[in-house]
């Protein structure tokens, strides 16, 4: 098996956005659904919030925008901030257990394009899938940041 340091671009690519959805994960473990929920900042961010938030991100990117479905179609709003708020009745096992599946569907979508191939963004125009690599390691590994930091809160409160 090649090193990851070494292999070729799309696996470094994959691996990377992998290691990044792996780490917002942790930040979850040992969280009660209290604690999760809990905002310690102004914004409406908190750790449950951060990973209900990943999970329209990565339809919006993997299936919106690559794979040509609509948010209507996925039943996800038009605006960000109402991802940051999960349902009343999502728990941390809940909320993991569809980011697992929807990261799951993102990877499926993914594996039928090559890097190269360029899609329409509403905003921003032409963009690759290389491009939505780079952009979701960035996105993911950013908020994984403010998730450990909010758990490092939660945990020296008690």
């Amino acid at each position: 098996m090649e090193s990851s340091t070494t292999a070729e671009e799309r696996p470094q690519l994959e691996r990377f956005l992998d290691q990044a959805r792996a780490e917002v994960a942790r930040t979850l473990d040992g969280l009660t659904d209290e604690q999760a929920r809990r905002r310690l900042v102004p914004s409406l961010t908190t750790p449950l919030g951060l990973v209900t938030h990943l999970t329209f991100v990565e339809q919006a990117w993997f299936q919106v925008v690559l794979g040509g479905r609509t948010r209507a179609e996925l039943g996800l709003p038009q605006d960000v901030d109402p991802t940051f708020v999960p349902a009343p009745g999502t728990t941390v096992a809940s909320a993991l257990a569809e980011y697992e599946r929807v990261c799951a569907w993102s990877r499926e979508t993914a594996a039928g394009y090559a890097l190269d191939h360029v899609v329409e963004h509403h905003r921003m125009g032409a963009v690759s899938l290389r491009w939505i690599y780079v952009h979701m390691v960035r996105e993911t590994s950013r908020h994984a940041g403010h998730a450990d930091i909010l758990r490092e809160q939660l945990l020296s409160d008690c």
